[in-house]
């Protein structure tokens, strides 16, 4: 059997890293991209077998430029991860519109070329994995979160499309809902105020998404809610 890729999306120091890192240790070839190539060289500093692509998520040709680089460098994918965002918070009355486009860009159409561009390459053989990272935003809009809520609910949206359209044809579509903050230096005053196993652990989260990449297809979750215990909801 020859080795598996994956291609990562949207990769940081965080969540990001971790789904790298995560996938790299089940032994897959791992591709990850994010804007700056250079940031991403540090971030993925120590993993192995993983190679970083400079592409925008916000740009249709700057993806598929990089999803061809990448069929021609490592394969095609076995597992596709969007996990791509941003967030610019604001009144409603206050949002420029070119900011609530910039949000929808990256948060929701880089979801839609991501996916078209993992597809394209997956049903030919007949399987694959297309995992989206949702929030939740996903599921309520909150006040000054419109830039963050619209792009996620346009993304679980889509998430719910292409599961119908590409499941019966055999690939796994997958939308995870966090539902917390994510354990980060950011937040550890959060974590020294809640205590232990408070926010979701960044590896924890990775293994969860891993075993949605290993789910047996009678058996296919096409959406994972993941909380802390501690979280009301």
């Amino acid at each position: 059997m020859s080795k598996e890729v994956a291609v990562i999306v949207g990769v940081g120091p965080g969540l990001g890293r971790a789904l790298v890192a995560r996938c790299s240790s089940e032994g897959m070839a791992v591709a990850a991209v994010a804007r700056d190539a250079d940031r991403l060289r540090e971030v993925t500093k120590g993993l192995r077998k993983v190679t970083v692509y400079g592409a925008d998520a916000a740009n249709s040709q700057s993806l598929k430029a990089t999803f061809r680089r990448i069929g021609a460098d490592l394969g095609e994918p076995d597992l596709a991860i969007f996990n791509a965002g941003t967030f610019e918070p604001g009144q409603v009355l206050d949002i420029a519109p070119e900011d609530f486009e910039h949000c929808w860009k990256i948060g929701c159409l880089g979801g839609l070329i991501t996916a078209q561009e993992a597809a394209r390459r997956m049903l030919p053989r007949g399987r694959g994995t297309i995992i989206f990272t949702g929030a939740t935003a996903a599921l309520r809009g909150s006040a000054g979160f419109a830039n963050l809520a619209v792009p996620k609910f346009g993304l679980r949206a889509l998430s719910q499309s292409l599961a119908r359209e590409l499941g019966p044809k055999g690939i796994h579509v997958a939308h995870t809902i966090i539902d917390g903050q994510i354990e980060s230096e950011r937040y550890e005053h959060l974590t020294k105020e809640r205590g232990p196993d408070a926010l979701l652990k960044p590896k924890h989260i990775a293994d969860a998404y891993m075993m949605l990449h290993r789910q047996p297809r009678d058996t296919w979750t096409q959406e994972l809610d993941m909380r802390p215990w501690s979280e009301k909801f």
